[in-house]
């Protein structure tokens, strides 16, 4: 067995600036040098891997399992879900009813402005609660798309966008993980979601618009735009506060899309906005069925989905369910009974989970095979070619999303993730301050809010306890600075380029995405530490 160190230097802050070094790398290939960004994550691993071996002096064989375990984990459940998402929107364009979608979207309302609330805020918060990891990004950003906007501010509205609803998606499961890691009570930590990321998801909506049109275009949208916010937020706060994280982001989309069409029918803009300057396109109408029936794809993820992620459901294939044998466990050679992390008598277990039938992906699958025995336009050579379209034009995607993982595998299991939240949880009665970066840094790694609560939950709750602060808050600034990562999570932006058509070109995304994902983490920063100088631990 081998034990972790979190300290090998015998000084924390250099440990910690060490063990970072291959992430910074990684940001700067992308963004100074402009490199693809498959090429900024095979340096980015090669940096990870001489960094394990020395200082942190992880086995070579321990380094080899991590990252074939970032490898399988890549292809399932993550590329899954992604190559099955994005089937069932191409499977929409080629079946006819996306034209239908796209002029009832332009019904509502040809402004730009109007249409990127309804898509990636309202409607992408729905998909984020039904669904996550990455499918309400690729399917927005998509629509944007076919709906006019450029290729990158389409990905970047669709990335800033999902920041109201990251910390909930797939039914509320990132804070029902913090509550549980971090020892704290999952209605309480609901509540200080409230108190730390309200004010900011009531900013995103007029964000949008002014990243879209300035303050000249929030004063011209102004009704609209403080409708959805007033709705999505108040809706997600009464949620939060008297439900819980399952519906946070499901409700308030529904809520806030119903505010879109019913503001849309007594209120324009004075003008029409469009990115590039030309005039909107003329309507076509279309009965009600018929705009009912070209959504329905839409509709059957979300039910599918909902389905696959309910208790009784997920009960079935668990430990001890009657459909547990059809989970397929299988124990990662180099880390499970060899790696002990620090502090710890006993080696960690590391299992990737062949899970056929209850993987999210296959509910997506489901919505894909029901979506084509209801639409007669399709035949089974459109089916099977738009399935191989998908994967001519992910698979770079999909090695992206692995190197990445790779990289942040190495990392926790090296102790140099450990080393960094250790580092900076020593700044004592200033750790407020800096706790929604820890919880940003592990969005970034690892592409999930989910991940980053497992890995530093406990350590914001274990700091919080030992300098006074309240536990619960500091679990909800991890769980807040997660979801502002998300806009520039090497995963997400892998995603979003994937969905509109620029693989090879990440970098363009994450520079239009940065300073916005940067200038919210200081907002949450700064709030979380005035928050624990009133909140009592």
């Amino acid at each position: 067995m081998w034990t972790q160190t979190i300290d090998p230097t015998g000084e924390l802050w250099s440990s910690a600036l060490i063990a970072v070094t291959p992430i910074l790398v990684f940001l700067l290939c992308l963004t100074v040098f402009k490199l693809k960004g498959i090429t900024a994550a095979l340096i980015a691993v090669a940096l990870q891997v001489i960094v394990a071996l020395w200082p942190f002096g992880m086995p070579a064989a321990s380094i080899a399992g991590a990252g074939l375990f970032g490898i399988l984990t890549a292809i399932w459940p993550i590329a899954y879900i992604i190559v099955m998402a994005v089937w069932l929107y191409k499977i929409t364009v080629a079946s006819g009813r996306f034209d239908v979608i796209r002029s009832s979207i332009s019904g509502i309302s040809p402004d730009q402005r109007v249409q990127v609330l309804l898509i990636s805020f309202c409607f992408g918060a729905f998909l984020e609660g039904a669904a996550g990891f990455g499918v309400p990004i690729a399917i927005c950003a998509a629509l944007l798309v076919q709906l006019g906007f450029g290729p990158v501010k389409a990905a970047m509205l669709s990335l800033v966008a999902n920041v109201a609803a990251g910390a909930y998606g797939a039914i509320g499961i990132p804070v029902i993980v913090g509550a549980r890691v971090g020892e704290v009570d999952v209605l309480d930590l609901s509540w200080d979601m409230v108190l730390v990321l309200q004010l900011l998801t009531l900013a995103v909506p007029f964000i949008l618009v002014m990243i879209l049109d300035g303050w000249r275009g929030v004063r011209e949208t102004l009704p609209m735009t403080l409708g959805v916010s007033l709705a999505f937020s108040g809706v997600q706060a009464a949620v939060l506060m008297t439900l819980g994280p399952e519906l946070a982001d499901i409700l308030p989309g529904l809520a806030a899309m119903i505010v879109v069409f019913a503001i849309s029918r007594v209120w324009a803009p004075s003008r029409i906005y469009r990115e590039d300057g030309g005039s909107a396109p003329k309507p076509t109408r279309h009965d009600f069925n018929e705009v009912v029936v070209a959504w329905s794809p839409f509709y059957i993820l979300t039910a599918t989905i909902f389905v696959w992620s309910v208790p009784w459901f997920k009960s079935l294939f668990a430990d001890g369910g009657p459909l547990a044998w059809l989970v397929f466990p299988v124990p990662i050679p180099g880390i499970t009974d060899v790696v002990v992390p620090a502090g710890k008598d006993v080696a960690t277990t590391a299992t990737w989970d062949w899970a056929p039938i209850s993987a999210t992906g296959t509910a997506i699958l489901l919505a894909v095979i029901i979506t084509f025995v209801t639409t007669p336009q399709l035949r089974s050579g459109q089916l099977w070619g738009q399935l191989s379209a998908t994967v001519r034009e992910l698979w770079r995607a999909v090695v992206l999303i692995a190197l990445i993982l790779v990289v942040a595998n190495i990392a926790n299991y090296s102790g140099g993730t450990a080393s960094i939240g250790n580092a900076l949880a020593g700044v004592g009665l200033l750790f407020p301050l800096f706790a929604p970066i820890i919880g940003w840094f592990g969005v970034f790694i690892t592409g999930s809010v989910v991940n980053n609560n497992t890995l530093f939950a406990q350590l914001q709750s274990v700091t919080a306890t030992q300098i006074g602060v309240d536990p619960t808050l500091l679990v909800a600034a991890n769980t807040a600075g997660g979801a502002v990562a998300k806009v520039v999570s090497p995963q997400s932006i892998a995603i979003a380029a994937g969905a509109v058509g620029l693989t090879g070109r990440e970098g363009e995304i994450l520079r239009a995405s940065i300073w916005y994902s940067l200038g919210m983490l200081a907002w949450i920063c700064v709030w979380v530490f005035l928050l624990s100088l009133v909140v009592s631990g």
